[in-house]
């Protein structure tokens, strides 16, 4: 009996998550006109109207050329945060710094606060170092701020791995950057997906920083567009709008198409030190 029960709740609440979801899929197949005269739960006419929909999303608000510059906001800023959580993490692990856990909870540090309250620092600082409204400056921000947390990442996985495996490396002549890129790096293949996919959608989900740090076309990511195309929702239309939406939703469902698998066994593996 508890057993039905458990599978039913499962059931509806899937029903609940994919009844907005068809909606998302199936209102921007429409026209405006279909969309304002039928009901929204009513299949299309025409699907192919999909496709002159998410062209007319694509050349609205910015929407086009922020799809292109979050996906380089996302993916330089994941590789660069991983790039130098992977340094810090071999230091803190391997190298023997004094002090290393208060060097690590200093870093990390900067995840127990609110983001919001890093707003009017930062925007002062990139005003006056003219880094507003730049890419280098978005791209920057973005990868200083996923940081930390690959840091706690592929800290608690190096910490797993035996230090026999170095041993042995360093008895036949390996350096220290040898051990990380040739030996613990392809031993972190499955957190390194696993961050690849969290700071990837973090970057691609974030709409605060990038209303304030940015305004021009080119510059200012996916979502503060799609708000901005939201705004004209009165003459580009709800189908054209919710298309843009589908638009913003690709790349992380892809992603997490493309890596999912990496999902638990990269979570498990900071833990119990084992390799997929």
């Amino acid at each position: 009996m508890g057993l039905r029960l458990t599978k039913a709740a499962v059931l509806l609440l899937a029903v609940a998550w994919m009844v907005p979801l068809a909606l998302l899929v199936v209102t921007p197949m429409k026209s405006s006109e279909e969309y304002a005269s039928s009901s929204q739960w009513a299949l299309p006419d025409d699907p192919l109207q999909l496709f002159d929909n998410l062209q007319t999303a694509w050349n609205s608000a910015g929407v086009g050329p922020g799809f292109m510059v979050s996906l380089s906001y996302g993916l330089v800023g994941a590789v660069v945060a991983i790039f130098c959580g992977a340094l810090g993490a071999y230091a803190l692990t391997r190298l023997e710094i004094r002090g290393a856990f208060w060097w690590f909870l200093l870093v990390f540090s900067g995840t127990l606060f609110p983001f919001q309250m890093y707003l009017i620092p930062l925007f002062q600082m990139y005003t006056d170092t003219e880094l507003y409204d730049t890419w280098i400056g978005m791209a920057l921000f973005y990868a200083a701020i996923a940081t930390p947390f690959c840091l706690f990442v592929m800290r608690g996985f190096f910490s797993t791995v035996a230090r026999e495996i170095e041993e042995a490396a360093r008895l036949d002549g390996a350096t220290s950057w040898t051990v990380l890129w040739r030996i613990l790096m392809p031993l972190a293949r499955g957190p390194i997906a696993v961050l690849i996919l969290f700071q990837f959608t973090w970057i691609w989900n974030d709409f605060l920083f990038g209303l304030v740090l940015s305004t021009t076309d080119g510059i200012r990511p996916i979502m503060p567009s799609l708000a901005g195309l939201q705004g004209q929702s009165s003459s580009a239309g709800t189908p054209v709008v919710l298309a843009g939406a589908l638009l913003g939703s690709l790349p992380t469902v892809f992603l997490f198409l493309a890596l999912g698998r990496y999902l638990l066994s990269g979570l498990t593996l900071t833990t119990s030190g084992r390799t997929v």
